[in-house]
């Protein structure tokens, strides 16, 4: 039976509910291969990755289930989560993974907006007379 590990990647609103296998490494990303669900390139980087950190592009299937947030978040999301996963796969990745940044929680969010202006910090425009 192959071990399958399960972890959640968190960025903004984004959540990124991660299962990693051993495999020949696919990434699904909500029943979608990763070049369909983000076109860019860029964020099919950022999911990849924590997989380029540690050489293991094509030792893990990888299956994601994201929700909420924007493209950035979800990605950073599912960078998170899988990297969260290969640490519980192989305890020894951990200090390469930190390093990066990978395992860090970025706990920026959005403020809210305020009654009476029209953003969260930008006032209306004063007008004396």
């Amino acid at each position: 039976m192959e071990q399958v590990v399960n972890t959640v990647g968190r960025r903004k609103a984004a959540v990124a509910r991660v299962f990693v296998k051993p495999g020949n490494g696919t990434i699904t990303i909500n029943n979608k291969p990763l070049e369909t669900y983000f076109p860019l390139e860029i964020f099919q980087y950022v999911v990849k990755q924590p997989l380029l950190v540690i050489n293991g592009v094509e030792s893990y299937d990888v299956t994601i289930n994201l929700v909420g947030g924007g493209i950035k978040g979800q990605a950073e999301a599912a960078r998170m989560g899988i990297a969260r996963a290969l640490c519980e796969i192989d305890a020894e990745l951990r200090p390469v993974l930190k390093k990066n940044g990978f395992l860090t929680r970025d706990s920026r969010e959005v403020e809210r907006k305020k009654a009476g202006q029209p953003g969260a910090r930008a006032k209306f425009q004063f007008s004396k007379r």
